[in-house]
């Protein structure tokens, strides 16, 4: 699908991807999967469409590019330098099918189901941000890769147009253990220290951990140590508060407690915060000498002294129920986690 440039068209963001993509694949036309009702028009699709290009380089892979996180049409948002979200994301795979052998079509479901995350949220990605996708990425195929890492394009640079600038954010597919060092380091760190065996970072549904090579696993140990863990920020599908007298309840996801309990002891004794999102609330763990609670309305901030976080890292657990914190303020309910697939259907429950 694609559209006449021109201001008159009403399509002045849509046409400004669309110029992108012709300089990066001239004479290439792009097989576009349009959404049937758009969501500004009630759609329970967020993207207006995704358009896929073949790609030789550096391996035969689809490049996948959405369009809706972007203001495609007229300027609504009152930010003049950023169109709507001020991106939108990129997937490459690695197929050896070949040209003919057609678009998988499972990237579709999963690029739709970040951006719900996104619309329903308003927490935005930025390169150097990862997800946990709660599974294998692809439902169907027996994948290692669980989780997905955002890095800018390398052959899509960010543009200008008359709506603002839009940045193409790439998803990349990684493992758990890649995860895990990411977490330990940083986004960046990692993903140009695996870069030469991954090139362009095209996710290969196939592979295992590239920290199975010793000398990558020892450049990504170094720089764990010579820098710390830089995430600061990590991005979950559960997360809410209650509070019942002077105990405040605080539920997690069964399939992100393991992240959250990992993260706490690489931030906090480094006297860095950790800011847990969730689709509609966020939760701030600080370092402390004492233990305080503040809460707002969609927000909290909740302050460790080393005893409680030792208490936290050693009581609280992956599995369904009520874990007790020293001081009887807070107390930590874990809940299942629901996998579902493309369309919403729960396949596998979590804890």
């Amino acid at each position: 699908m694609d559209r006449q440039d021109g201001e008159d068209t009403g399509t002045a963001g849509w046409d400004a991807i669309n110029a992108a993509l012709r300089a990066l694949y001239p004479g290439q036309e792009p097989r576009h999967y349009g959404t049937p009702v758009s969501h500004t028009l009630g759609g329970d699709a967020p993207l207006d469409g995704i358009s896929v290009y073949w790609n030789e380089s550096p391996r035969p892979h689809w490049h996948y590019v959405t369009y809706g996180f972007s203001e495609l049409y007229g300027k609504q948002s009152d930010d003049p330098q950023e169109s709507g979200f001020g991106f939108e994301l990129t997937f490459r795979l690695a197929t050896d099918d070949g040209r003919d052998g057609g678009v998988p079509t499972w990237p579709l479901n999963l690029l739709q189901n970040v951006a719900r995350y996104v619309f329903g949220s308003g927490n935005v990605f930025e390169a150097g941000h990862h997800l946990d996708a709660n599974g294998p990425i692809a439902l169907d195929v027996d994948t290692q890769l669980r989780h997905l890492a955002f890095v800018a394009d390398p052959r899509l640079p960010a543009i200008g147009t008359p709506n603002g600038r839009v940045a193409f954010l790439q998803m990349v597919g990684v493992t758990d253990d890649e995860m895990a060092a990411i977490r330990r380091w940083s986004t960046l760190g990692v993903m140009a220290t695996l870069e030469p065996a991954m090139p362009s970072w095209v996710t290969v549904l196939e592979r295992a951990s590239l920290l199975g090579d010793p000398a990558l696993a020892a450049q990504v140990e170094a720089g764990s140590r010579r820098e710390g863990s830089g995430t600061g920020m990590l991005f979950v599908d559960t997360l809410d508060w209650s509070a019942d007298g002077t105990c405040i309840t605080l539920v997690f996801g069964a399939a992100q407690v393991e992240s959250v309990l990992e993260l706490l002891p690489l931030r906090l004794p480094h006297d860095r915060p950790l800011v847990v999102l969730g689709r509609e609330r966020q939760w701030r763990f600080e370092p402390g000498v004492a233990d305080d609670l503040q809460l707002d309305e969609d927000s909290a901030r909740c302050v460790l002294s080393d005893a409680t976080l030792a208490a936290m890292l050693g009581t609280v657990r992956a599995e369904r129920g009520v874990y007790a914190l020293p001081g009887a303020r807070l107390q930590v309910e874990v809940v299942p986690t629901q996998l579902r697939d493309g369309r919403g259907n729960v396949i596998r429950e979590i804890g």
